[in-house]
This record gives structure tokens, sequence and C-alpha cells, in this order.
């Protein structure tokens, strides 16, 4: 991929390639959220249970999740340009078993390659963006991770306007998205292989910086440690909403698949640019003022969420989505610098524990349908932000001054 400016070094952002693997993030994320968006089909055609729909996304994303940090610490001693578009093409095949499988256990067979196919792309198109961003890490990561929300924000949509009409067969045609990720991809490992070379011929490893002041080797484990409980709890509550909540939709308010995924496609829109403006606010009054901000604001909304009439709930949606995903991204940083050192592998654990955090909700969330019914279930599941709160002890960053 030709992209003028910036130094091997990172001394300046190369926004052509931030934006690139931004837009492969989101088809990526686009053939990911094909599987949530098969759920109501699958219930309806097939007669699964919830149980059942909640182990397909286990599957889905507990793949991805294992496999993200492995990955990312494999890449980090040796890096892979060119397993970004291999990944790729284990997800367009995963899609084209999804689309003809015959059975329960097929469409676990492709739900698995299309985990694969993730757990390669996130940790290294994290590095991309990390390279391409200079100074600007809280940008490039926020449009890297803007692209992956947006894919997943079209789940809804999706299942409305596609997989409604066409049914199981029609999660094929997205292999010509998977088809047009690759060709980009390939774009942009030249480049990032070429950096490599670069760097290599300099002799002089990447500069490495830190917002974060100096910390012992105890103070970041715990500060590691708080970050994944916080995942943990954003994620089960994810998962609630993106997967759960449109029974809840149709059963509180007797309405369609297709007019409960417009609600779940308002909560996940609005919450893709709420990541957009995440790092670029992190970058200004700093990381962990944006991850504390995003996790109170959201608790006595979440809380009221399933007792509202729908008006209301629109709109609690709205502004829950978009607090929410402020810190997507910027949490993604905030691990990287805890452990500078280790960008692949902080890439991976952040985001590789989001999705093998949203398997076990998935299950964990279908059983708890299943066992006490769904209003019951959202009411549980609405105390899950309070979790986040153990984000008050973490350490303090600097604001990032801009070169």
């Amino acid at each position: 991929m030709a992209a003028k400016g910036g130094s091997v070094f990172g001394s300046h952002p190369v926004y052509p390639v931030m934006f690139a693997i931004g837009a492969c993030h989101l088809l990526n994320d686009t053939l990911q959220a094909v599987i949530p968006a098969m759920f109501p089909i699958l219930e309806t055609e097939l007669g699964l249970t919830f149980t059942q729909l909640g182990l397909i996304a286990f599957v889905l994303n507990m793949v991805a999740s294992v496999l993200q940090p492995v990955v990312g610490f494999i890449s980090d001693k040796k890096p892979m340009p060119f397993a970004l578009p291999l990944g790729m093409a284990s997800s367009m095949v995963g899609l084209g078993l999804l689309a003809f499988a015959p059975n329960y256990w097929t469409i676990l067979l492709a739900v698995a390659l299309l985990g694969l196919g993730s757990a390669v792309f996130h940790p290294e198109g994290s590095r991309v963006s990390y390279m391409a961003a200079g100074p600007r890490r809280g940008l490039s990561q926020s449009i890297y991770q803007v692209g992956g929300n947006s894919g997943q924000a079209l789940a809804p949509l999706i299942s409305a306007f596609i997989l409604v009409p066409l049914g199981q067969r029609g999660a094929a045609l997205f292999m010509l998205v998977a088809a047009l990720g690759i060709f980009i991809l390939a774009k942009i490992s030249v480049w990032y292989k070429k950096q490599l070379e670069e760097e290599k011929l300099q002799k002089v490893k990447r500069a490495v910086l830190t917002s974060l002041p100096g910390l012992t080797r105890k103070q970041v484990g715990a500060a590691l440690t708080m970050l994944l409980v916080i995942i943990f709890a954003r994620s089960f509550y994810m998962t609630s909403i993106t997967s759960f909540f449109i029974f809840h939709l149709m059963n509180a308010y007797e309405l369609t698949i297709q007019q409960g995924q417009v609600y779940i496609f308002v909560f996940l829109a609005v919450g893709a640019v709420g990541t957009f403006f995440g790092g670029p606010l992190a970058d200004k009054i700093g990381r962990k003022r944006v991850i504390m901000l995003s996790l109170s604001v959201p608790i006595p909304l979440a809380l009221v969420l399933p007792h509202v009439p729908l008006a209301v709930a629109a709109v609690l949606l709205a502004i829950i989505g978009f607090v929410l995903m402020l810190s997507f991204s910027v949490m993604v940083v905030y691990a990287q610098e805890l452990v500078p050192s280790k960008i692949g592998t902080m890439a991976g654990l952040t985001v590789g524990l989001a999705f093998g955090m949203g398997a076990v909700g998935s299950v964990l969330i279908g059983m708890l349908m299943d066992s006490i019914g769904i209003a019951e279930t959202m009411i549980v599941v609405s105390f899950l932000p309070i979790l986040g709160l153990v984000g008050i002890w973490l350490p303090r960053d600097r604001k990032v001054v801009r070169l």
C-alpha cells in the first residue's frame, strides 16, 4: 500500500494505513456479525434453544479469544504481515460452510473457522494501527476500533434485510465482503513488511512511548487485573444486548424481528460513534478519565432499561451504547502502555478476552433465559456495569502531548 509520510520509528501518523486497517476491521467484524444476526432465524426455523444459540456464540468467540493472545505473543517475537489476508481467507471459508451447513454441528465448525480468522486479524491489525499511529495512538486505535464496532453494528440490519428474506443461504453473500478484505489486507501487508525491513536495516527498534508513570511489576499486574474485571463486566453486558435483548423487545413490546433489530442497531451504531470519540478524548484528558466516564454513567441507565416504555428504551439504548463504548479503544491502548514491549500480546489479551467473556456470557445468559425467563434475565444482567467501578483504582496516566 502506498502511504507517504511517517518514518519507520512512527514519528508521524500514516493516515492512509490507519483508515485502511480500520476499513478492514469493519469488513472482518461484519463477517463476525453474521452469526448473532442469524440467532432469531435459527431459533424460529430450526427450533434451537437459547442455550444452543449461546453455544454457537461460545464457539465463535472462544476460538477467537483463546488464540488472539497466542497470535499476539508469537507476532511480538516474529511479526507476520501476510497472516492478515490468510486470516480473512479462513473467515471466507467459514462463511461458505455456514451458508450451506446441513446441521447444527456443521454450523459449529463454520463459526470456529470464523473465530480463527478473527483471532489472526485482531492482534496483527492492532499492530498495524500502532505502527501507523505516530504520536496519535488514541486516534489511530479509535479509527481501528470504530471500524470493528461499525461492522458489529450491521448485525441487526443483516438479520432484518438479508437473512430474514434469504434465510441461511444469505450468508453466502458475505463471501464477497471477505474477498474485498483479502484484497485490501494484501496491500496493507506489503506496507507492513516494508516497515519491518526498514527497521531491521537501520538496526534500531521502534521507539516505545507511554503516558503512564513508572510502575512496579506488582502495580502493572494489579492494573491488568482491574482491566480484566472491567472487560468481563462490559463484555457480558454487551452480549446481553447484542445477542439476547432482541428477544426481550419481541416479548415485552411485541415487536417483529425486523422492528426489534432496528433498536439493536441503534445501540451498536451509536456505540461505534462513541468508540471513535473515545480515543481522541483520551489523548486530551487522559485514558483513565475516559475509562471511568464510560463505566460510571451507564450504571443507572442500565438498571432502569428493562422497566421503561419502548420509546424511553430506545433513548437509553443510544446513550448507554455511546458512553459504554467510549473506552473500548482506550482500554486497548492503556493495556499496551502498561506493557509497552508487548503490543501484540496486550492487544490480543484485551480484545481476545472481550471475545472470550462474550462467549461465556452467551452461554450463561442463554441458560439463564431458559431457566428463569427473558424479562428476569434482563433484570439480572442490568447490574453488571456496577463491576466496572473497580477502575477507580487504575493508575492515572498523563495527557498525551501532540507532536
